[in-house]
């Protein structure tokens, strides 16, 4: 399970990271989440994927599942959604602004 998990991070990477590099702004928001989704994941994975153990350790139990990793997605997760926020506000601003997305059109030749 863990290794399919990996792959579908890697995935999600390849995609985040295709996205990045394109010129539209959308895009470029798009592979953010996409890079941070396939975060999620990897982190997810180091912490082993246990089903049907408890969360908790109480007394007389000796296997049980570790919360931390999913304590830090459910943290990462809230960041994320933040920062994809504010950086749809900035480019929408940005767009309107200047009435266009593209990066290069946005970069201007005056520090070439």
């Amino acid at each position: 399970m863990e290794f399919i998990i990996c792959i579908l991070a890697g995935l999600l990477f390849a995609a985040g990271v295709y996205n990045i590099l394109q010129k539209q702004m959308l895009r470029i928001i798009i592979g953010t989440g996409l890079i941070s989704h396939g975060a999620h994941l990897f982190i997810l994975t180091m912490g082993w994927l246990k089903r049907g153990n408890p969360p908790i350790l109480t007394d007389g139990i000796t296997k049980y599942t570790d919360p931390l990793p999913q304590a830090l997605i459910l943290t990462s997760i809230v960041i994320s959604f933040g920062i994809t926020s504010l950086i749809l506000v900035l480019a929408y601003r940005t767009a309107k602004a200047n009435d266009t997305d593209n990066m290069e059109e946005l970069r201007g030749t005056e520090n070439e």
